[in-house]
């Protein structure tokens, strides 16, 4: 970074800061790259309904076979799909209506991938406000792996034999993830920070139930019991890991913030969100979150905008001196493995930054 603030006072810096981010708003803004592309997401919603009625009729037709357990990977990929398309109308991409995109959003998520949108929501709000921050993103608070350096103190033998490992044993880990969303959303409904969201949690747990319950009935109506349960273990296998691979690389292995940092707006959202290089492909196969940066600069822009805008967001990050990180599919995984051994085996690294002294900010 080339920023030099060594003769700016503290408050007028916090507001030149502030400016950034309003100046490339309304450069965005300006070129109309924040419109709705309706029929972007009406083509994804007529393909999600052929893509259904295709898996829907291999599914009868095959009966007691085998060859069901491709029906079972092919339904998990399209409910990853299904879950970006819910993922776009919680952000607000979808529709210019807060109603619409709700509704949308319960539609895809509850009814189709079996997951809680409310629950979902909350959680996710919590992450886009403080990405990697100590103490505020749920995102990097979990048991079962190790995101933040010094999380492994106190540990059992057993669990520092996992944490050592953890970096190698992530992907195993993820095929759980399927089964994880599913219980984390009917748990979530209930929790306290949903207090606010009481007047739907009945409904969203009854649609849960239909989903999930529906799901385990028709496999087992139609497919002897043990072919029932390959197929409900390789839908969840493939569905965790997809929807694992396609969130892990974003923020994991980027800087970690201390509790006590505040950030400014732009420079908290890129300097710790990475790019995956590749072009429409990886757009479609990351339903658009390979643009993550974008992304967490303006969530309710349409993820199709996502690839126009991201040179402009990259010039002017550099310009302003800001890290922009990019990279390719393989190297995000490299980056990820590495970063979790290291967290396992203790080493501490919080927010490996040489202008950290210099970003923070009172608050």
């Amino acid at each position: 970074m080339s920023i030099s603030t060594a003769a700016v006072r503290p408050g007028e810096r916090q507001r030149n800061f502030v400016r950034d981010f309003t100046e490339l708003r309304k450069k965005v803004t300006a070129q109309g790259l924040m419109r709705r592309r309706y029929t972007f997401y009406w083509s994804a919603f007529g393909g999600l309904l052929l893509a259904y009625g295709a898996i829907a009729t291999a599914f009868v037709l095959l009966g007691d076979s085998w060859w069901q357990l491709l029906v079972a990977g092919a339904l998990a990929v399209t409910l990853t799909q299904t879950a970006f398309l819910g993922h776009d109308a919680a952000h607000m991409q979808i529709f210019r209506s807060g109603r619409k995109n709700e509704w949308a959003s319960l539609l895809l998520a509850n009814v189709l991938v079996g997951l809680s949108y409310g629950w979902w929501q909350v959680k996710h709000s919590k992450h886009h406000a403080q990405p990697n921050k100590v103490g505020a993103d749920p995102d990097i608070d979990m048991d079962v792996i190790a995101f933040v350096p010094g999380q492994t103190d106190g540990a059992s033998p057993l669990q520092r034999f996992w944490y050592k490992r953890q970096g190698y044993l992530f992907f195993p880990l993820v095929c759980l993830e399927g089964i994880n969303l599913h219980y984390q959303s009917i748990r979530g409904l209930f929790r306290k920070d949903q207090a606010g969201r009481a007047e739907r949690r009945w409904l969203e747990f009854a649609l849960l139930v239909l989903r999930i319950g529906g799901l385990v009935a028709a496999v087992f109506l139609v497919l002897s019991p043990g072919l029932a349960f390959a197929f409900l273990g390789v839908q969840l296998a493939v569905f965790g890991f997809y929807m694992g691979c396609s969130f892990a690389p974003n923020h994991k292995g980027m800087p970690i913030v201390p509790k006590d940092m505040s950030i400014d707006f732009l420079r908290r959202q890129v300097l710790m969100s990475r790019n995956i290089r590749g072009g429409w492909f990886m757009a479609a196969l990351y339903g658009g979150l390979n643009y993550q940066i974008e992304h967490h600069l303006f969530p309710s822009m349409p993820r199709i905008a996502m690839r126009e805008v991201a040179p402009i967001v990259k010039a002017y990050c550099l310009e302003k001196g800001v890290k922009y990180t990019e990279t390719s599919m393989g190297e995000s995984y490299r980056i990820l493995v590495e970063y979790l051994n290291k967290v396992g085996l203790g080493e501490r690294d919080p927010f490996d930054c040489p202008l950290a002294s210099q970003l923070r900010l009172s608050a």
